[in-house]
């Protein structure tokens, strides 16, 4: 019985809507606009930082980073003549790490040379990563062909190299790729693999590989290319020496992390003079990351909020006209037994339709305007299952919200000088 008198209302409420079709649709465009905002901005907020975050992610929150920086006195110090550079991480502090901490699981040496590589008449420039196989341990890369550096080659000095799929496609071109003999420098090659590779920064931290990376074992790098570099820029000459690049060390757990940071940060400390390397921890980033993307997301919904709330203004505002408009209507149905609770239904039940269908078109569009952004302009956009259901919910809150004065004020007008209104 309850059930069938509250449908009943529903449907009353719909043809009171219907009647008025043109004030109805202008009410609920507030309503449709807001939620399309809301939507469409947290899609945005989250599809900015999802890249950002899978970056750093991929780099791995059991990981720490060190890598070699000019110190601010080196580059103070260079003139137009030649110079002498020497700075960054050392094969001791590699050495240092690994014996001295008991949390580090594993570690892996980088050292990096950038020399031509040539197959044929096809050349393209490299950068040659000297490393062991625990590099492709604590960088995850897909293998597209082939395979890794394995200790054999280590223990063997095996001439052997990794291509990233990039630098495959631009040197080998139609060449069948595995086995094929790559000269870098004055020195052959063979090719034993191939991996997919990322670039770019991760927040603050540069990615360890890029796309034109290819990796050999850090012996053979260190015998055949030395651990000086001849660098010419405009009016100067410069030498570099530095032995390690990067060290990439992966903790036994995330609880260790920061804790072993900061105790290799003290132990570099002791041994070098300048500050000439930097210490990179992607899980306090990725941390930092989330939280700040979890403000972004909230000032984005919030703004946005805004646009539901002036829509709900507009409800309350309609409702409060129709109320004067139907006061005759209002009198007849209390005069003839109709209750309070009755009278504040039928308007909460116009108001909650009106939000709740602006609110479901108003996720339609919002749905699709991420979409075209993504199109358009090729940003990432992402919609979350509660991007979509938070601001519908939140329409129909609005019309229970705005709509309670108006359906309280229809309630309570006496019945007698309502039949007198004209």
């Amino acid at each position: 019985m309850a059930q069938s008198r509250f449908m009943r209302d529903i449907l009353t409420g719909i043809e009171n809507l219907l009647l008025h079709k043109l004030r109805s649709f202008l009410t609920m465009l507030g309503v449709v606009f807001g939620v399309a905002s809301v939507v469409a901005m947290l899609a945005v907020g989250e599809g900015a930082s999802k890249e950002a975050l899978e970056q750093i992610r991929k780099l791995g929150s059991n990981n720490i980073i060190i890598s070699s920086i000019k110190s601010i006195d080196e580059e103070s110090s260079a003139t137009t003549v030649s110079y002498m550079s020497i700075y960054g991480l050392t094969y001791d502090d590699h050495a240092r790490m690994a014996e001295t901490f008991s949390t580090i699981k594993r570690t892996a040496p980088v050292k990096i040379i950038r020399k031509e590589a040539r197959l044929s008449t096809r050349m393209l420039e490299l950068r040659l990563v000297g490393t062991t196989p625990e590099w492709f341990e604590l960088v995850k890369r897909p293998v597209i062909a082939g395979r890794i550096l394995m200790d054999e080659d280590l223990e063997e000095e095996s001439p052997v190299v990794v291509l990233t799929e990039f630098g495959a496609r631009k040197i080998l071109a139609t060449e069948h790729a595995i086995g094929q003999s790559l000269k870098m420098g004055g020195d052959y090659f063979e090719i034993v693999g191939i991996v997919k590779s990322e670039s770019g920064e991760a927040g603050n931290i540069q990615v360890p590989d890029q796309q034109v990376d290819a990796y050999i074992p850090i012996d053979l790098a260190k015998s055949y290319f030395g651990d000086t570099m001849y660098r010419r820029t405009a009016g100067s000459r410069e030498l570099e020496m530095v032995e390690l690049h990067q060290i990439i060390v992966q903790v036994d757990s995330i609880d260790n992390v920061e804790s072993t940071a900061a105790g290799i940060e003290q132990m570099i400390r002791r041994f070098h003079k300048k500050k000439d390397y930097i210490i990179s921890v992607p899980l306090a980033l990725l941390r930092q990351a989330e939280a700040t993307k979890r403000t972004f997301n909230i000032v984005l919904g919030s703004i946005a909020c805004i646009s539901l709330l002036v829509g709900g203004i507009g409800i309350m505002n309609i409702m409060l006209a129709s109320v004067t408009e139907r006061t005759r209507e209002i009198g007849i149905r209390r005069a003839i037994g109709a209750k309070k609770k009755q009278i504040i239904t039928q308007f909460l039940i116009e108001t909650v339709v009106l939000s709740t269908i602006g609110g479901i078109i108003g996720v339609g569009i919002g749905v699709i305007i991420p979409w075209l952004i993504t199109y358009f302009s090729k940003m990432p956009t992402v919609n979350t299952a509660l991007g979509i259901l938070m601001p519908l919910f939140v329409s129909a809150a609005i019309g229970i919200i705005f709509g309670l004065y108006p359906a309280v004020r229809a309630a309570n007008v006496d019945p007698i000088v309502a039949l007198r209104h004209e």
